[in-house]
């Protein structure tokens, strides 16, 4: 036992003296863009379902790597590190198809850059008036679904519906979603204070998922689910039968939220895109969002 402890201990200093034999410029390099890179694609996934499976591969991948690498130097296991060079084949493929929402949102977000025109004082004016809309739809018991669009563009979307360029006011969102007009089926898309598109064709979730004890839903609120996984939009569904407002975010839904937490989630979805154009504006004011 103690044999083994010290033949440890022997192919770690070993390990670590001949690492020291790289200029400690290149190595600080080296370790601080790694370090930045998995820091990003954390921060990209927190919060959402690829979060855990990707600290589980991370692990996987470093752990193995590194304990691999000590056993076969010093005890010649080449099998074994050509079963595990098999094994990481499949680690990646099943990762693939896992963060294949994750991967989608990226490649939109680098493929469609965007940057909003309005103002901050614009998109303040405009939360409130969904607000507003969506209270009054909610008390008709009026069916609605409003896509509030992130920094991640959904330009191909917008080409599934009717094309409006309009400047977001109450009264335009519940004449949109007035049974027995050309526009109220689908969904409206709102990009920094206009509506660009409304009757759009969205992705639907899955029937049933775990996070909603299997609750069966409606095409709007699977439809914003559908969206909202694959981007970073911010989704209001009203519901026709009940008048219940839901609010889905990042492929989850929350429901039955009041008026001042829908306020909140807008104002969380509208801080980024304000921030953006106060930066390249150089605005020496910020209007504050309400909270």
């Amino acid at each position: 036992m103690h044999g083994q402890k010290d033949l440890l201990v022997e192919t770690l200093v070993e390990y670590f003296r001949r690492v020291g034999r790289y200029d400690w410029w290149v190595v600080t390099i080296e370790l601080f863009l790694i370090g930045l890179v998995v820091y990003w694609i954390v921060d990209f996934l927190e919060g959402t379902r690829g979060e855990r499976l990707f600290r589980g591969v991370i692990f996987i991948l470093v752990v193995g790597v590194l304990i691999l690498n000590l056993v076969v130097e010093k005890f010649g296991f080449e099998r074994l590190q050509y079963l595990y060079k098999g094994f990481l084949l499949a680690v990646l493929i099943v990762a693939v198809a896992a963060f294949q929402p994750e991967i989608r949102r990226v490649l939109m977000r680098i493929g469609q850059p965007r940057f909003s025109t309005g103002s901050s004082h614009q998109l303040a004016r405009a939360t409130e008036e969904i607000i507003t809309a969506v209270t009054e739809l909610s008390a008709m018991r009026t069916g609605a679904i409003i896509v509030v669009e992130g920094q991640v563009a959904l330009g191909e979307f917008v080409e599934t519906g009717v094309r409006l360029d309009a400047k977001v006011t109450t009264e335009l969102l519940k004449t949109i979603f007035h049974p027995g007009t050309e526009l109220h089926d689908m969904a409206a898309i709102i990009r920094s204070d206009r509506v660009v598109a409304a009757r759009v064709q969205l992705p639907l979730a899955e029937a049933e998922l775990p996070e909603l004890g299997g609750i069966k839903l409606g095409s709007r609120h699977r439809a914003a689910l559908g969206i909202t996984m694959g981007s970073d939009a911010t989704v209001i569904v009203v519901s026709e039968e009940t008048g219940i407002v839901s609010v889905a975010q990042g492929g989850k839904l929350i429901r039955n939220i009041s008026e001042s937490q829908l306020r909140k989630y807008l104002a969380g979805a509208t801080d980024k895109t304000a921030t953006i154009v106060e930066r390249l504006w150089k605005s020496p004011k910020k209007t504050e969002h309400p909270v």
